[in-house]
């Protein structure tokens, strides 16, 4: 979206206090490192200030910058303005609300839940793009600024924008429900992901259901059937609402549209193929992500598709090119021979639980490892959840199990206790501690699972396995 100075000001409620009025923006950052030429850079005061860094946004190219505070505009030859606003990221916001107004005949698809929501995002975008005009959120912008920044990244001719919701408190998902205006929403489940920071299960349920209300009444709800929420959060909103499901068997729901996956089966890449079944009929689809819990975020992406208008067809095609975000489910073989499952970016016990399972599934002529650490945000059922997690490795086959982290202790505990000397726990303290660990036990054959929450990095170890040096 293009928008001039004096635009960017009114929408705001800023002023021009240095600059031009009639500079023109033609795209928007919060990161002065992939500031475009033309961009619109907005000062946001994070772990870093954002006004640190206006002098490097319009060495890069920017014209405009959204500020809270005094700063210097850099000379240029390009027609530069500098906005003054009370607050940056309210700033973005209102130009989020904008962009949507200018969008009025796309239609808005959010994307929330405890596990799964990049998955179900990218998912989405692979099954309605080719046959519709679509934008999508970049890797994982989820929050205040993401979803702002994805609508201002729409062109004017946009079908569908596909929007990922994160959530850090009550009312999080409807504020960016009041900028993005969805009309078909996707809660991919509700597990303890933040629970610590949402208040419990019940809590996290409590506040994904706010995107359930936004919708308006000729919207689409989009739920898991096999959710023990999906009652609850059904009698939440106006719109239509429909189940989706994994077995042959229709879900005990009148209202609801049955749109589920029969006959899964996972190659030995862990790339499932399934059948998909809709009121309008069935195909067959193979996706190239990896993992059986993929079925399902693949299974609520065709239910978005079919609602947009997609032929089943161009659905399956669409999803059989899905691809996974970096540390997400990749799966690659050391020079040495040993398999290396890395899904390092984040962790809850949901996705954890997925991997495990994954783990699993994997064939391998030699042992099943697991480096496993942290999961956060989970607060009062954080040491319940991590022993929950130790007991499915066991259950999944894993021989040695890595723990990383003392927050993470439990895990090896839980695994312990339900393995009764049969796994080789190791407790280590952290992401080195762990690569020193793992390093001399894998050999040709094994099979390595990396996860934990973002923060704790575990992607330096699945990075060093990789390596051949890491064996000598």
């Amino acid at each position: 979206m293009r928008l001039t100075a004096t635009e960017v000001a009114d929408a705001t409620g800023g002023e021009i206090v240095a600059g031009v009025a009639d500079a023109v923006a033609g795209s928007f950052t919060i990161d002065s490192r992939t500031t475009e030429p033309g961009a619109c850079f907005v000062a946001l005061v994070a772990e870093r200030d954002g006004h640190d860094f206006v002098g490097d946004a319009f060495g890069r190219g920017a014209t405009v910058a959204l500020v809270g505070r005094a700063v210097d505009l850099p000379e240029g030859r390009e027609p530069r303005a500098l906005i003054r606003v009370a607050d940056p990221l309210a700033g973005l916001g209102a130009l989020g609300q904008l962009a949507r107004e200018r969008l009025a005949d796309a239609t808005v698809v959010g994307i929330t839940g405890s596990a799964g929501k990049t998955a179900t995002k990218d998912l989405v975008a692979a099954a309605v793009r080719r046959t519709r005009r679509l934008t999508a959120s970049p890797v994982s912008f989820n929050n205040e600024a993401g979803v702002p920044l994805t609508l201002l990244g729409a062109e004017g001719d946009t079908e569908v924008v596909v929007a990922e919701m994160g959530a850090r408190f009550a009312g999080n998902i409807a504020d960016l429900c009041a900028i993005a205006r969805p009309s078909v929403g996707v809660i991919t489940n509700i597990g303890l992901a933040h629970a610590g920071l949402l208040g419990g299960r019940a809590g996290v349920a409590t506040v994904k259901g706010e995107l359930l209300e936004a919708l308006p009444p000729d919207g689409l709800a989009i739920l898991d059937a096999g959710d023990e929420y999906t009652s609850d959060l059904a009698r939440r909103t106006a719109a239509r609402v429909v189940r989706v499901g994994l077995g042959a068997g229709a879900t005990p729901h009148a209202n609801s549209t049955d749109v589920r996956a029969t006959d899964v089966v996972l190659d030995e890449q862990l790339r499932p193929s399934f059948h998909l079944m809709t009121p309008g009929g069935a195909v067959g689809v193979r996706l190239n992500v990896r993992g059986e819990h993929q079925v399902l975020n693949a299974t609520m992406a065709a239910a978005v598709a079919l609602e947009v208008g997609v032929p089943l067809d161009e659905i399956a095609a669409g999803l059989a090119e899905a691809e996974s975000a970096p540390w997400r489910m990749e799966l690659t073989q050391t020079p040495g021979g040993v398999a290396i499952l890395n899904d390092a970016y984040n962790a809850s016990p949901t996705s954890t639980v997925a991997a495990l399972r994954a783990l699993a599934r994997l064939p391998v002529t030699g042992r099943r490892m697991a480096v496993l650490g942290e999961m956060r945000e989970l607060g009062a059922e954080a040491d319940a959840a991590h022993a929950d997690v130790g007991r499915v490795a066991v259950e999944c086959g894993v021989d040695l199990l890595v723990v990383v982290g003392a927050a993470a202790r439990p895990v090896g505990s839980g695994a312990r206790a339900a393995a009764h000397g049969s796994v080789e726990v190791v407790d280590v303290a952290d992401a080195a501690a762990a690569l020193d660990a793992i390093a001399p036990r894998a050999e040709p054959g094994d099979a390595v699972l990396i996860k934990a929450s973002r923060a704790v990095g575990l992607e330096r170890v699945a990075e060093a396995l990789a390596d051949e040096g890491a064996f000598a």
